[in-house]
This record gives C-alpha cells, structure tokens and sequence, in this order.
C-alpha cells in the first residue's frame, strides 16, 4: 500500500509541477515578439516540458489505481494545487496569504483521513458491454471537446475543463479495472479506454489553460475528476473503506475536494 500511495502523491507533485510549467511557458509566448517556428519553440518549451509532466503523473496515478480505490488516488491528483499553489508562491511571485495556508492545512489533513480509511485491493474488472460501454462514451466526451474547442475562448474553456475531468475520471476508472491478460490486452475495449480518455483529458486540458482562466479551468477539472470516478467506483467497482471509517472517508473526501478547489484561486499567476 505504501508504494501505491507514493505513486498517488507522486502524480500530484507532477502535475502541480507541470501546471506551473505551463503557466509559465505561456507567460513567456505571450511576451515573445519570435515570428519563426524556432522562436516560437524557444518562448514555449516550457510549456511542453509541463504537458510532458502532466503524462508522468497520469502514468503514475494510473499505477496507483491498480492498488487503490479512485476515491483516494483522484482526491491526491486534486490536491496538485496544493503544489502547484506552494511553487507559484516561490518561482512566478504569488503570495500564500492566511487563507491559502489555511486551504492547505485542510487539503493536508483530508488527505492523511483518505489514505487512514482506505482499503488496498484490485477492483472489480469490467467486461463485456460494461467495457464496451465505457469505450463509447469516449464518443460524446469527445464531441463535447470539439465543440468546446470550436466555441469563442470564453466560453469554450468551461466546457474544456469539464472534457478533462470526464477524461481523467473516465482514464481512472480504465485504470482500475484494467486486466492485464497478456496479449488479450490489446483487445481489451478498457485498455482502449484508458488511452482514449486520457488523451482527450490531456489535449482538453492543455488547450483549457491555454485560451482562459487557470482558476476556472483546475476548479472545474478537478471537482469532475475527482467526484465521478469516486462515485462509480464506491457504487459499482468494489472500492471499499475501513470498517467504521466511512465517517472518516466523507470528512476527508470534502476536506480535500473544498481545500483543492479553493487553492485553485491562487494556484497561478494568470498568464
């Protein structure tokens, strides 16, 4: 259980670290004057760097999965604010004012009440029209992305921020049901899953923090990442919690999800 808690909060260190990447090489683009490719490629490696992290940590957190219930993993891949909120302060020249170490405190203490209540074990392993119908409903995440991603930037990026949550919450759940049975894996419409979803959740998110606020698109990502698959997985996969802990499962689930969502107004600084 150790291990597979060190990849959860291992996927959250990278992807505060990525965020503040991205955040920041987008800062650098919008001062470049570079009119060439390779200009251009300069002003926003960092961007790229962070996009790369972003894949580490969902790597990571998929790893997590295979251990423990969504409930826990996805709240950790939340509570990467927390770090991204933490490196703003120090590189990019936020400021961690009372009530965003209060936020952390809280994101802190929901997270140690997860870790304490949960129970480690594999879930139950989705086939048949169960892993057929989580592959397609590929097909209208992806369609709500395109027509966010058609849509003026304002009001697209919320729609963005929703396709990335459904994205990484429906990679999660591919995650933690996966079956690893040799070759039959690449047949598998879960393992197809998994790399559909979280393709659209890394393309929506890095196109969501492109065009608009940081604030909206982690609050909205978030909440949805981290709520749904929670839910599918207590409700239908066999996520369990300790004997006379569901108390301290709920207090800690809101613990982290409340806190997250409030670090993600200070998270970064505006591109």
């Amino acid at each position: 259980m150790i291990l597979a808690l060190v990849g959860a909060f291992g996927a959250a260190v990278l992807y505060g670290v990525g965020t503040v990447l991205q955040a920041e090489g987008l800062r650098r683009s919008a001062r470049s004057t570079a009119t060439t490719w390779w200009g251009r490629i300069q002003a926003g490696w960092l961007y790229a760097v962070g996009l790369a992290l972003d894949g580490a940590g969902f790597l990571a957190s998929v790893a997590a999965l295979r251990s423990l219930p969504l409930f826990i993993v996805e709240s950790a891949v939340a509570s990467s604010v927390a770090v991204t909120a933490i490196l703003a302060a120090i590189f990019l020249g936020g400021r961690l004012d009372r009530p965003t170490v209060l936020a952390l405190v809280v994101v802190g203490i929901g997270l140690v009440g997860l870790a304490a209540s949960a129970v480690e074990g594999p879930a139950k392993a989705l086939s048949g029209s169960a892993a057929v119908l989580l592959l397609l409903l590929t097909v209208p995440t992806a369609v709500l992305g395109l027509v966010g991603y058609r849509l003026p930037a304002e009001r697209g990026v919320a729609l963005l921020a929703v396709v990335a949550g459904l994205g990484f919450g429906g990679a999660g759940v591919a995650a933690r049901t996966l079956s690893l049975d040799g070759w039959k894996v690449l047949t598998d419409p879960v393992a197809w899953s998994l790399v559909v979803y979280g393709g659209l959740a890394l393309a929506a998110f890095g196109l969501a923090l492109e065009r608009g606020s940081v604030t909206v698109v982690a609050a909205v990502t978030f909440s949805i990442e981290t709520v749904v698959p929670a839910a599918v997985g207590l409700m239908w996969l066999g996520d369990e919690v300790r004997h006379g802990f569901a108390w301290l499962t709920v207090l800690g689930f809101v613990l982290t999800l409340g806190g997250s969502v409030r670090l993600a107004r200070f998270a970064v600084l505006e591109p």
